[in-house]
């Protein structure tokens, strides 16, 4: 799986820059005026984990499959856009279509780049953005409690279920809160997400800063990066300028480019790690002579929702599992040094996986 991340943001904050950068395409026009770009865009990265490499050398895999992170780049939102203004109810559309937000927020001056607001402010711009897609989340309930309503008098049992989350929903709304603060049980979650409201997703706010900040932000990041912990969301500074240099130059010259910089890595593995930690995601391993590969899953899944996520059948026929965890697989020297030092396991159907196993499934068919 990975998950599926929605680019959002005010025209010219560098949206597309960073789009084309992280897929290493110029597959959305980056350019210096409004709606440049007018379908969303869609991009597959591969997930960087330096585990995977180890994994290979030590499986002597033949092919080495990283898991993928997809990126949306939806065009730019304006004030307005949740009635319609611009491009709006065609990209709030695709937003709900999304994983989680990537709130991509203007932290740099630059006199050659117009800003649609006319000023350079990060806190304005958020809550702008905020606002639109409460509005349209708000729209979008207040349609549905009359249907509601009629289905209850009919006594539909998911309809007096669904009620109650969108009038509590609604309330916040109402009171310029997003829906993610809404209170709900555990087994009402799966019920709320159905809901698809665009303030119920979690949000990573990216700090679009200029050069010279890219190692440590700057006073304007720094104001994202409070209100983000405020909200209880994540913040990540990223210069799109630096990234976008980086996605064109071969992968030995990188390192050495990042350095002068006093950058350790790109933006975008700090993208992915606070993307996962935002939306409670791991990595599994399978390791073999035919290929080493990376899964995603969520945090708390068991074994066989694990399997599953490789085929169907893995899960439905689950006997059990192989498991080595990864710090043993390396320093014993892979599967079979593990298994000779006693640290391979047998683990059945209620194991609850962690990051950096590597797991060989068996199943009936």
């Amino acid at each position: 799986m990975g998950f599926k991340a929605g680019i959002v943001g005010l025209p010219n904050v560098g949206k597309s820059t960073l789009f084309n950068a992280l897929t290493e395409t110029a597959a959305a026009q980056a350019a210096n005026y409004p709606f440049c770009t007018i379908e969303p865009n869609v991009g597959e990265v591969a997930v960087p984990d330096p585990r995977l490499d180890q994994l290979a050398v030590l499986g002597k895999s033949a092919e080495i499959i990283p898991t993928r992170l997809t990126f949306v780049d939806i065009a730019g939102l304006v004030r307005g856009a949740s009635k319609g203004e611009g491009l709006g109810n065609q990209f709030l559309a695709n937003i709900r279509e999304v994983d989680a937000i990537v709130h991509v927020v203007r932290c740099f001056e630059d006199g050659d780049v117009t800003h649609v607001e006319g000023k350079i402010d990060p806190t304005a711009d958020i809550e702008t953005i905020e606002t639109e897609l409460m509005l349209a989340d708000m729209d979008s309930l207040e349609k549905r409690i009359e249907p509601l309503q009629k289905r209850i008098r009919g006594n539909d049992k998911e309809a007096k279920e669904s009620l109650p989350l969108v009038q509590a929903a609604l309330a916040l709304l109402r009171e310029g809160k997003p829906a993610r603060l809404t209170e709900r049980r555990e087994e009402d979650e799966k019920l709320f997400q159905s809901l698809a409201l665009m303030t119920a997703k979690p949000v990573l706010y990216v700090c679009n800063v200029d050069e010279g900040a890219a190692a440590e932000g700057n006073s304007l990041s720094a104001k994202v990066e409070e209100r983000a912990k405020a909200e209880g969301a994540k913040s990540v500074v990223i210069s799109a300028k630096i990234e976008s240099e980086i996605a064109v130059l071969p992968n030995e010259e990188r390192k050495e480019f990042l350095e002068t910089l006093g950058l350790a890595e790109p933006g975008l593995n700090r993208m992915i790690r606070a993307g996962y930690d935002l939306l409670g995601l791991l990595t599994y391993f399978t390791v073999g002579p035919k290929e080493a590969r990376a899964w995603t899953i969520t945090k708390g899944m068991r074994a066989p929702q694990a399997a599953g996520v490789i085929h169907t059948d893995f899960e439905k026929g689950f006997i059990r599992a192989e498991t080595i965890a990864y710090a043993d697989y390396v320093k014993l020297g892979g599967e079979s040094g593990a298994r000779d030092a006693g640290k391979l396991r047998l683990e059945g159907k209620e194991y609850i996986v962690a990051d950096g196993d590597v797991m060989h499934f068996r199943f009936a068919n």
